[in-house]
């Protein structure tokens, strides 16, 4: 069997907090990702949502190597990503590529749209720089910008035109697999739109593979095939979209979905809310046992002490969905709480 393009295995980053001690050691640690696990298969969509702080971002960046992994293995078509140096990684920077979320700062200002989607090519060698600079005016076209355009500047475009660069720029080197991090958070609903159906047409195009960051769950649902919900820096419910959103399983993924307002007003005004008790906890000092339990409308359904004891591991439950919770919950049970 082949392998899928993207393997993620136990991935964890912790950033040194605190200052340094007179020895030159961290005073402590603030760990963003913990033993996240997941696969990307060719052409298929994997989001990953959860709150603002929750290691999304983070996960994204250690995974294309901007940050270096302190544990765990990433993996592109079963070759080893983490430990790579910068001259090692050149390679696979043709194979995965990034569009990130502010697409005026990404973009250079001083460059013209020209030289932008040039300097890939330019960086890995590739083409003349004539025929660079005709693969620029294709790469414009593709993505719905007029190629009379190319010797414009970013500011000379609106927010949708620069995103709309952004992924040109990262269509250059024709990658397997774009990361994209809430690359439409920063745009209006109908410029949202756009874009998103410009990334379904260049995914069925050209056989990309996707990791979409969001904390939208309703442009998740649009663009991806499989979820993961992620709470302080782990992934507690890994499932396909369809039984993500019809039937979620782990607290806080019902607790999300809840909050995803209705097109129905009626449906809106029957349906019940899950409102989350206190704050979400530092992860420099996370609780113990499960990191959700604090907030967690359901603790008391689990017997003893069980939820402040031990942190619950991700594994598929006899129904075959995967989630972390020491709760088994019944098929259809979380939906309705959350209809009702």
């Amino acid at each position: 069997m082949t392998p899928p393009l993207l393997e993620v295995r136990g991935l964890t980053k912790r950033f040194p907090v605190g200052g340094r001690s007179l020895l030159g050691k961290p005073r402590g640690w603030l760990e963003a990702v913990r033993d996240v696990s997941f696969d990307l298969e060719r052409g298929r969509s994997l989001g990953l949502v959860g709150e603002s702080g929750c290691g999304k971002s983070t996960t994204a960046r250690t995974i294309i190597g901007l940050h270096r992994a302190t544990a765990g293995s990433v993996r592109l078509d079963g070759e080893e990503l983490t430990g790579l140096t910068r001259r090692g990684w050149l390679p696979y920077r043709r194979r995965v590529q990034m569009v990130f979320q502010d697409p005026y700062a990404s973009l250079d200002p001083r460059q013209t749209v020209a030289s932008i989607l040039a300097e890939p090519l330019a960086i890995h060698g590739l083409a003349k720089p004539r025929d660079r600079k005709l693969r620029a005016l294709a790469l414009l076209e593709a993505v719905g910008l007029n190629p009379r355009h190319v010797n414009r500047y970013p500011h000379e475009f609106s927010g949708g035109q620069r995103q709309r660069i952004g992924v040109a720029r990262a269509l250059a080197l024709e990658p397997d697999l774009l990361i994209c991090d809430e690359p439409v958070s920063a745009l209006d609903v109908s410029i949202q739109a756009q874009i998103l159906n410009l990334l379904k047409e260049l995914q069925e195009r050209f056989g990309l593979a996707y990791l979409f960051i969001a904390h939208d769950l309703a442009v998740v649902r649009h663009l991806c095939d499989e979820v993961c919900v992620m709470y302080l820096g782990r992934v507690v419910e890994r499932a396909s979209r369809d039984d993500l959103f019809r039937d979620p399983r782990h607290p806080y993924s019902r607790a999300l979905l809840s909050a995803v307002p209705l097109a129905d007003p009626e449906a809106e005004a029957e349906r019940r809310r899950i409102v989350l008790e206190g704050d979400v906890p530092s992860p420099t000092n996370p609780p113990t046992g499960c990191a959700f339990h604090p907030r967690c409308p359901d603790r008391e359904r689990v017997p003893g002490d069980l939820c402040r004891a031990e942190c619950p591991s991700l594994r598929a439950r006899a129904d075959g969905r995967v989630h972390a919770c020491h709760l088994e919950a019944p098929a259809g049970a979380a939906a309705a709480r959350i209809q009702a």
